[in-house]
């Protein structure tokens, strides 16, 4: 089921605007977005736009989740974590490309759905936690790899210390209507940010985040 949707937005939303990581195309190609989303929505799954599911929360728009995801550099020697895991599609993602994918979703009912959906899509290397994700989760750390699918004020300090070294952290940073998104590398020697374009996504709650 919507086989040619997902080929059509790989084609043209992804390798057109120059997403060029096989493995993210890829994967991208062979998850099915729509399970992640209400049966009311579905037919919007592989539009080239956000798609609101519940509790006032989206699933991004295909081409930005592409973008991070690229901006990662993943491979199946990493531990990845997400914040914000929302319907759970993200990290659907993050399991085919990573070795272990950890999922943090503050809203319980998002959590819940978002189990079910990976295991429909037979994502079977991931965990999902309900809780505060600004805060991540240093029961599992360090991690490789880390992505907010969430708009941050600025990093957390612990999210920041729950890297490795040699790690990438992604994150949407600005304000709650508009950020930009960032790419931090954890060098020996401190911290390397570099800047890749405007975005907009709902803001991350949390101690770490925006007030609810």
């Amino acid at each position: 089921m919507f086989e040619s949707e997902r080929k059509q937005m790989v084609e043209f939303q992804l390798k057109r605007r120059g997403i060029s990581d096989e493995k993210v195309l890829n994967a991208m190609y062979e998850v099915p977005r729509h399970v992640f989303l209400p049966e009311t929505t579905r037919s919007m799954a592989y539009g080239d736009f956000a798609v609101p599911i519940t509790n006032n929360q989206t699933i991004s728009q295909p081409y930005i989740v592409a973008r991070m995801l690229e901006l990662l550099e993943l491979d199946k020697s990493d531990k990845a974590l997400e914040i914000g895991s929302g319907s759970g599609y993200v990290l659907a993602l993050l399991s085919r490309l990573a070795g272990k994918a950890i999922g943090i979703e503050r809203i319980p009912e998002l959590a819940e759905k978002s189990k079910k959906a990976l295991r429909e899509a037979k994502a079977s290397n991931v965990i999902v936690l309900q809780e505060d994700g600004s805060e991540g989760k240093i029961q599992y750390a360090p991690y490789s790899k880390i992505l907010v699918s969430a708009a941050l004020p600025e990093v957390p300090k612990k999210l920041l210390d729950q890297l490795k070294t040699n790690g990438v952290l992604v994150a949407p940073v600005g304000s709650r209507m508009e950020q930009k998104l960032v790419k931090i590398v954890k060098n020996p020697s401190g911290f390397k940010e570099t800047y890749h374009g405007g975005c907009a996504f709902v803001p991350l709650i949390g101690k770490g985040g925006f007030d609810l």
